[in-house]
């Protein structure tokens, strides 16, 4: 998901109106820098050979979305999202990338994209894409009698973006989530105590967590899942679609998720089952959704984007 610049003195008569005038000149210089840059942005045009593509991952996911809305909201006629998924998504972004491509993908942070590419994300000067986000825990109706330890574990569940993006590396590069979240949660006793605070261990009671196959999800199911194994429960998680998920949850056909995007993501999806779950509150403050392109690309905002 940034950089700002600033920038002699001779005393006496003609000196002083020298100065001024050199002074004048640098101010021209700077703008006209600021221009020739502004314009070197307008007149670059990545549509056609990006196929005015933007590449994004699952049609019911918030930020998809959110990209069909911006596509309208900033008059990008021929402009196409392009719905895949998460995983392929993050194909297409390194394949471009180690060929310095241009590629505009829906992205979100955390992410461990961001620490393995140099990316940024497009301004939003209409606001398309909303502010920060929070992601939150959801249970189902009645878990807190059924599964008391359960309920008290995923309602202290709090952690940062950094911890979140250390077990997506990990995976990233290879290991297998379970063995990346249980090293994780080794390495950090004492966070993971404040979890499990004054809960009792129990004995083979089982409990099902449901996530969508992001990154994000895929490593904080993975870490509240083992932790909960760790105190005697028989977990079990399973990836499911955006809405199924949602849908799991209020039925009651899954326990919980540690995987609700809001107010933007899955706003929609919140609005449609709130009243037929239990929302605990965050669980991970400062995430974001918006366009995403490698920093080479010559391009600061949405309103770049050339059209057909």
């Amino acid at each position: 998901m940034f950089t700002s610049l600033k920038r002699f003195g001779i005393i006496s008569g003609l000196s002083a109106t020298l100065l001024l005038a050199a002074c004048g000149g640098a101010e021209d210089d700077a703008s006209n820098e600021d221009n020739k840059n502004s314009s070197d942005n307008a007149d670059v045009k990545y549509g056609e050979e990006m196929n005015y593509a933007i590449t994004g991952i699952e049609p019911g996911a918030g930020v998809f979305q959110a990209a069909e809305k911006a596509v309208e909201e900033y008059g990008l006629d021929g402009w196409e999202v392009q719905a895949s998924s998460s995983g392929a998504m993050a194909t297409a972004l390194g394949e471009a990338y180690e060929n310095e491509e241009p590629i505009i993908v829906t992205g979100w942070s955390p992410h461990w994209k961001f620490a393995k590419y140099d990316l940024k994300y497009l301004e939003d000067p209409k606001e398309v894409f909303g502010g920060e986000e929070t992601i939150h825990t959801m249970v189902r109706e009645g878990l807190e009698d059924d599964l008391p330890e359960a309920y008290a574990v995923l309602d202290n569940f709090e952690w940062a973006a950094e911890d979140l993006e250390e077990v997506m590396l990990e995976i990233t590069d290879g290991a297998n989530p379970k063995e990346a979240a249980s090293e994780w949660i080794e390495a950090n006793e004492d966070k993971v105590a404040e979890w499990t605070e004054g809960v009792d261990e129990v004995s083979g009671d089982k409990i099902e967590l449901v996530y969508v196959e992001w990154d994000t999800e895929i490593g904080s199911t993975n870490v509240i899942g083992t932790v909960l194994e760790n105190i005697g429960y028989d977990v079990t998680i399973t990836p499911l679609d955006n809405a199924v998920m949602w849908e799991a949850v209020a039925t009651g056909e899954a326990d919980g998720m540690v995987a609700a995007w809001l107010p933007g993501t899955h706003g929609e999806l919140f609005e449609q089952y709130q009243d037929e779950l239990v929302d605990l509150g965050g669980n991970l403050e400062g995430a974001k959704i918006g366009l995403v392109v490698p920093s080479y690309m010559n391009i600061d905002s949405i309103e770049d984007l050339d059209i057909k």
